[in-house]
C-alpha cells in the first residue's frame, strides 16, 4: 500500500512539473501585470509604463501597469508581487529606492529574491517653489543652521534615493531639515508647489517640466557638474558650495522592473529578450535624451550585481546615519568592501 501511495505521489509530482514546463514554454499566453511600487506620475511609474509598452510588442500580449504605493520604501508593492505565483505574469516596477526597505523594517527580504531589469536613471536636484525667498542653496542652508528642523523638506518616500540624498545633504552641510515623507515623487513635488513643504529633492527627469513651466525653482544639482536646462539656464552643482558632500554623493538611480527569481529560466529568457528589444527602441532613446536619463539596459546577473551594490550602499549608509531600524548585518547584507 505504501509503495502504491509513493508511486502515485511521484506520478502527480512528475505531471505537475511537466505541466509547469509546458506552460513556461508557451509563455506568455495571457496579459501580464506590472505592479509599480510607487505612485502614478512619478519617475518609476513613467519609465515602467513606457518600457512595458515596448516589451509588450515583442511578447505579443498586453502588459497592464498598476500602482501599489505604500509601506516602507516600496515594501507594500514588493510584498504583494512576491506572494503571487512565480510564473512571470506578475512583474514589479521598482527603483533603487526599494533597496532600503529591509533595514527600515519594511520587509525581511534581500534584493536577491528578484531577477531585475534596469532601464536607467536621472540625477537628483534640490528645488523650492517658484515664489520661495531662496535663490541659492547657501541661503537655504544658512537659515536651517540658525533654526534646526524649522524648514520642512520632501524627498519622495521614506528610504527612497531622494530621502537618502536628503540625509546626505544634511550630513554634508550640518543642516537639519524636518523631513516629511510622501508616497512618491509626484506628491512630494506637489507638496512644494502647494506650500506644505519648503523644498523637494527628486530627479531632474521628474522636475524638468515643472521648472520650465515656472512652478519650481532649482537651487542645486546633487552631482559634480552644473546642468544646462533649455528654457531655464544653468543649475549649479551643490558640490561647489559644499565640498563635503562629495563624501556621500552622488548616488544615481536604477529604475526598472523585476520578476521573481523563482520564475522558470525559459520565462526569464523570454522577458530578457523582450527587454533588450525594448531598450533598443527609438522611443526609449528619444525619451531618455529629452528627459535627462542615462540608459543602462542591464538585466539578470549584471542587474542583480548592481542592485546588490546599491543595497549595500543604501543599507549601510542608512545605518550609519541612524535611519535604519534593522541592522544590515542581521539581514545578511554585506558592506561594500565585502562584496565580490
Amino acid at each position: 500500500m505504501k509503495k502504491i501511495i509513493t508511486t502515485l505521489a511521484a506520478s502527480v509530482l512528475a505531471t505537475t512539473i511537466a505541466t509547469s514546463s509546458i506552460a513556461a514554454d508557451r509563455y506568455p499566453e495571457r496579459d501580464i501585470t506590472n505592479v509599480v511600487v510607487w505612485s502614478a506620475g512619478g519617475g518609476t511609474d513613467v519609465v515602467n509604463r513606457m518600457i512595458s509598452a515596448e516589451m509588450a510588442k515583442s511578447l505579443d500580449v498586453n502588459i497592464n501597469v498598476t500602482n501599489r504605493p505604500g509601506g516602507v520604501a516600496g515594501s507594500l508593492g514588493m510584498s504583494y508581487v512576491k506572494r503571487q505565483k512565480a510564473d512571470g505574469y506578475t512583474l514589479v516596477g521598482l527603483s533603487e529606492s526599494v533597496v532600503g526597505s529591509a533595514v527600515q523594517g519594511g520587509w525581511d527580504q534581500k534584493m536577491s529574491v528578484w531577477y531585475p531589469f534596469i532601464v536607467g536613471g536621472s540625477p537628483d536636484l534640490i528645488s523650492v517653489s517658484a515664489d520661495s525667498k531662496y535663490t541659492t542653496l547657501q541661503e537655504l542652508i544658512a537659515d536651517v543652521k540658525k533654526n534646526p528642523r524649522s524648514i520642512k523638506a520632501s524627498a519622495g518616500g521614506a528610504g527612497s534615493i531622494h530621502h537618502l540624498n536628503l540625509l546626505a545633504l544634511m550630513n554634508g552641510t550640518g543642516a537639519e531639515f524636518n523631513y516629511i515623507p510622501y508616497p512618491g515623487s509626484a506628491p512630494a513635488q506637489t507638496a512644494v508647489m502647494t506650500g506644505e513643504v519648503e523644498l523637494v529633492i527628486t530627479s531632474l527627469a521628474e522636475q524638468q517640466q515643472l521648472i520650465k513651466g515656472g512652478k519650481l525653482k532649482p537651487l542645486a544639482m546633487l552631482v559634480a557638474d552644473d546642468q544646462a536646462l533649455d528654457g531655464f539656464g544653468t543649475i549649479p552643482s551643490a558640490f561647489k558650495a559644499f565640498p563635503e558632500l562629495q563624501k556621500y554623493l552622488p548616488i544615481m538611480q536604477a529604475i526598472g522592473l523585476a520578476v521573481s527569481q523563482d520564475v522558470p529560466d525559459n520565462v526569464k529568457a523570454k522577458l530578457t529578450k523582450a527587454f533588450q528589444s525594448a531598450m533598443g527602441s527609438p522611443v526609449i532613446h528619444k525619451w531618455a535624451k529629452d528627459n535627462f536619463y542615462v540608459l543602462s539596459g542591464l538585466s539578470g546577473a549584471e542587474a542583480s550585481k548592481e542592485f546588490a551594490f546599491l543595497e549595500s550602499l543604501f543599507s549601510w549608509t542608512l545605518n550609519d546615519l541612524g535611519a535604519a531600524k534593522v541592522s544590515p548585518s542581521t539581514l545578511g547584507i554585506p558592506k561594500l568592501s565585502e562584496l565580490k
